[in-house]
C-alpha cells in the first residue's frame, strides 16, 4: 500500500500544524499531491487506465479548488506551499 497511516501522519505533521490536524488547506494540499504523483507513475505504465484517469484528474480539480480558496485567503500560505510542493501556477 502506498499511503500508510504513518506516511499521512508524516505529511500532515509537516504540512500541517500537528499530526492529527487533517482539516487544514496546506495539509489537504500535500496529501493530494503525494496522491497525484502516485497515479502519475501508475498512468505513465498503464496508459489505457481510463478510470485512474479520470480519478487524476478529479483530483487535480480538487486540489486547485483548495489552492483558489488559500490564495483567496492567505496569500503568503499559498505562496509558500507552492514553494514547497513544487506546484506549478
Amino acid at each position: 500500500m502506498y499511503l500508510t497511516r504513518e506516511i499521512k501522519e508524516g505529511i500532515f505533521e509537516k504540512h500541517g500544524k500537528g499530526k492529527n490536524d487533517t482539516g487544514s488547506s496546506e495539509g489537504q494540499i500535500a496529501l493530494f499531491t503525494h496522491r497525484i504523483n502516485h497515479l502519475t507513475e501508475h498512468l505513465k505504465q498503464n496508459r489505457k487506465d481510463f478510470n485512474t484517469e479520470r480519478s487524476l484528474v478529479r483530483m487535480v480539480g480538487k486540489r486547485r479548488s483548495l489552492l483558489d480558496y488559500l490564495k483567496k485567503t492567505d496569500i503568503a500560505r499559498y505562496r509558500a506551499i507552492i514553494k514547497e510542493l513544487g506546484i506549478r501556477k
